[in-house]
């Protein structure tokens, strides 16, 4: 009995002569964002005195989804004023090639068949001295008369083709005597063929083009005898010639 008082006496006396555990606080580990402020640690003490709760409550904001606030589609707005005029862009690729297209309508009916050539080529052997009047120049040689167009008898061209023709007139003038005659046109003097008195005799010329219209006529006239003129030739020679030919037909 007294073992088991001795016992009981130095569990008492040893459990008194110890010290108190020390509670070690658990260190602090970052559980909140890098945007977010940390919350201040508050004492079970200072919570006690301020009654506020030991742990913080952490702060909760709504979120507004703003999907579920879209209203309805409004009204189509009025039509805005035209932008400036961009730069033309690259020309593009080459397109596939289209459909063969519908027969078109008939053309109008052509022109009936005639010649499109018109030449002639005469001259004088005869020498000619002017009158009282003016006298057209008469040819006594042919050389050539296509479709005999060129008048013989009368000394004119009677146009049966229309266009654009070409003339020219060589002429032998006489010594000491005037040359004065005319390339007409119907009644229309349209060139002069003309050389002063020497006493040396010339060959003389005189060309141009004219455009003629059907019916039209062109021949040679010689002045009247106010002013002497001659021409000279010989029944041996041809002196004086008188050409024309067509270069381009109207109907082209």
């Amino acid at each position: 009995r007294m073992n088991s008082l001795l016992l009981l006496l130095l569990l008492c006396a040893g459990n008194a002569g110890a010290q108190p555990e020390i509670r070690r606080r658990p260190a602090c580990v970052r559980c909140c964002g890098p945007w977010e402020r940390p919350v201040a640690v508050v004492t079970r003490r200072s919570s006690r005195m301020s009654g506020q709760p030991e742990y913080s409550v952490p702060k909760i904001q709504p979120t507004i989804d703003i999907t579920i606030l879209k209203g309805d589609k409004g009204d189509l707005g009025e039509r805005g004023s035209p932008g400036a005029v961009g730069k033309a862009g690259e020309r593009g690729a080459r397109g596939p090639r289209g459909l063969k297209g519908q027969k078109g309508q008939p053309g109008p009916q052509g022109h009936s068949c005639k010649p499109l050539f018109a030449a002639f080529s005469v001259g004088l052997r005869k020498a000619l001295h002017s009158s009282d009047y003016f006298q057209p120049v008469t040819f006594d040689t042919e050389f050539v008369n296509l479709y005999q167009h060129f008048n013989m008898f009368s000394g004119k061209f009677f146009c049966y083709v229309p266009g654009i023709y070409y003339f020219s007139l060589n002429v032998h003038t006489w010594n000491f005597k005037e040359t004065y005659v005319h390339l007409m046109r119907n009644e229309e003097a349209v060139a002069i063929l003309y050389a002063q008195p020497s006493d040396r005799s010339i060959m003389q010329s005189q060309s141009l083009m004219l455009e003629l219209q059907e019916g039209d006529e062109v021949w040679v006239r010689m002045f009247k005898r106010e002013r002497e003129n001659a021409i000279y030739s010989e029944e041996s020679d041809v002196y004086v010639i008188f050409n024309g030919h067509l270069v381009k037909p109207a109907l082209e």
